[in-house]
C-alpha cells in the first residue's frame, strides 16, 4: 500500500499556518499536512517523514545548517521578495504577502518547475474520485476554460452550446474528480498537464 505523502508547515503566526493549510488541503486532497509552531517541534516529530516543508523565513535562518541539507525539499514562505534574498538564494521562496489567486499560481509555478510538471510528484494513494470515470473531451474543454477564468455564459459562447450545458459539464467534471472549487480544479487541470500555469 503506498503512503500518503506528507507536508510539514513550520512557522510561528497560527493564521498564516490555517490559511496556508487550508489552501493545500483543498488545492491536494491526496496530501497529509502537519504544522509546527517552531523547529523544536518539526525536530521532534521525524522531520525525514516529510516530503516538503513549508517554512518561515525566521525559522529557516535560525536553523540554517538543517535546512541548507533539506533545500531540495524546503520552501522558504517569506513576506517580502526582499527578505534575506542573497543568504536563501539556493531555496525555493513563495512570498506570502499576496492575493490568494497569485499565491495560488506561486504553488502552481513552484510545482511545475520542482516536479517536472507533476511527473516527480510523490505516490498518492488513489481515491474513489481519481479511479472513476476519466473526463469526457468536452468536460476538459469546460475544464480548462475556467481554470483560464471564463465564466459559464462565456464558455457556452466559445463552445456554441447552452448554459445549461455548460453548468451541467462543469457540475459532472468537479463530481468525477471530488473537488469543490475551483482552485483545486486548476491545480488538478496544471498538474494533469491540461493547462499552464501562465494561462490562469
Amino acid at each position: 500500500m503506498t503512503k500518503i505523502p506528507r507536508i510539514a508547515i513550520v512557522d510561528p503566526n497560527t493564521l498564516a499556518v490555517l490559511g496556508l493549510t487550508g489552501l493545500l488541503e483543498s488545492v491536494m486532497p491526496m496530501l497529509q499536512v502537519d504544522s509546527f509552531g517552531s523547529f523544536a517541534e518539526l525536530e521532534a516529530n521525524h522531520p525525514e517523514q516529510y516530503y516538503h516543508y513549508f517554512v518561515d523565513v525566521r525559522i529557516v535562518l535560525a536553523n540554517m545548517a538543517f535546512f541548507q541539507q533539506m533545500r531540495h525539499k524546503t520552501i522558504v514562505l517569506s513576506s517580502s521578495a526582499a527578505d534575506d534574498m542573497a543568504v536563501l538564494s539556493s531555496f525555493h521562496t513563495i512570498c506570502t504577502n499576496q492575493p490568494p489567486k497569485q499565491l495560488l499560481r506561486s504553488l502552481l509555478m513552484l510545482e511545475q518547475h520542482a516536479h517536472a510538471k507533476g511527473r516527480n510528484l510523490p505516490p498518492v494513494v488513489p481515491t474513489e474520485a481519481n479511479v472513476s470515470t476519466p473526463l469526457s473531451t468536452r468536460e476538459i474543454e469546460v475544464m480548462s476554460l475556467v481554470v483560464k477564468g471564463y465564466i459559464n455564459k462565456e464558455i457556452a459562447d466559445r463552445l456554441s452550446l447552452s448554459l445549461p450545458t455548460i453548468i451541467t459539464h462543469r457540475k459532472n467534471l468537479m463530481n468525477k474528480l471530488g473537488v469543490h472549487s475551483v482552485s483545486a480544479l486548476t491545480i488538478y487541470a496544471v498538474m494533469h498537464g491540461y493547462v499552464g500555469v501562465d494561462e490562469i
